[in-house]
C-alpha cells in the first residue's frame, strides 16, 4: 500500500478571503487562550470574546468545542505528515526504515509534549482517536516502515501496538502523573522499535498474510 493513494477525505471547499481571515482570527484566539489557560479551560465564549466576534460565529465555524480543538490540531498534523512523507531524513525518506520509525515516534511525542491537552480535548469519545484519517495515515506509515525493515508477522497489529505508547492520554499521564521525562519515554519507544524489529518470526503464520492486506 502506498501513502500516495490514501485519501484523507473530500477536499475542503475553498474559503473566501474574509472567511479564511475570520477562521485564522478565531484559531489564533483559541491558541493564545490554550497557552495562557490550558486547553481544558478554553470555552467557546472565551474564544469569541478574545476574537471580538459573537459566540454564534465560533459555533458556526467549528460546530462545537471538540471541533475547535480538532481545527487547532489540523495544521500540526499536516506539518507532521509532510515531514514524514516528504521531509528530510531521518523522519522523511532517505534514512533506514527503523531510523525513520524511531524519528516518527520522537516527532509524535514532541507534538504531545506541546499540544497534549489539545489532543485530549479534541476527542469527543474514547474511540474517536482511532477513527480519524490522521491516525490511519500514521498507522499505514508505521506498517510500511516495518515491512521495509523486513519485520515478519501481523504487521497491522504490530503497527497498532507500536502506536499505543504514543497515545496522548498515556503520554500525558506518564509526563504529569508519573513524572517520567520525555527523553525517557522517547528512548523507550526506540527500544520497543528495536525489539519488535529483532523479534523472531511467529511460529504460525495462518491468517497473517490476509491481515496484512487489510
Amino acid at each position: 500500500m502506498s501513502l500516495d493513494n490514501i485519501s484523507l477525505g473530500a477536499p475542503a471547499p475553498r474559503e473566501r478571503g474574509d472567511a479564511a481571515r475570520n477562521r485564522r482570527l478565531l484559531l489564533d484566539a483559541a491558541a493564545a487562550l490554550v497557552t495562557e489557560l490550558g486547553a481544558c479551560a478554553v470555552t467557546m465564549d472565551a474564544v469569541a470574546a478574545r476574537a471580538g466576534v459573537g459566540k454564534g460565529t465560533v459555533f458556526r465555524r467549528f460546530g462545537n468545542r471538540a471541533g475547535l480543538m480538532r481545527a487547532l490540531l489540523d495544521q500540526t498534523e499536516t506539518d507532521l505528515q509532510e515531514a514524514f512523507l516528504t521531509g528530510p531524513p531521518p523522519l522523511g525518506p532517505g534514512a533506514p526504515p527503523l531510523d525513520r520509525l524511531v524519528a516518527f515516534g520522537r516527532a509524535r511525542l514532541a507534538v504531545i509534549d506541546v499540544q497534549g491537552e489539545v489532543v485530549l480535548e479534541a476527542d469527543e469519545s474514547p474511540t474517536d482517536r482511532f477513527a480519524v484519517p490522521a491516525r490511519f495515515v500514521a498507522l499505514t506509515h508505521v506498517r510500511m516502515l516495518l515491512a521495509s525493515a523486513g519485520v515478519r508477522g501481523d504487521l497491522h497489529l504490530l503497527a497498532e501496538s507500536l502506536l499505543a505508547p504514543l497515545d496522548a492520554a498515556l503520554v500525558m499521564h506518564q509526563l504529569r502523573e508519573r513524572g517520567i521525562p520525555l527523553d525517557r519515554i522517547a528512548q523507550g519507544w526506540a527500544d520497543l522499535v528495536q525489539r519488535v524489529a529483532g523479534s523472531p518470526e511467529p511460529r504460525t503464520t495462518v491468517g497473517i498474510d490476509a491481515a496484512n492486506e487489510q
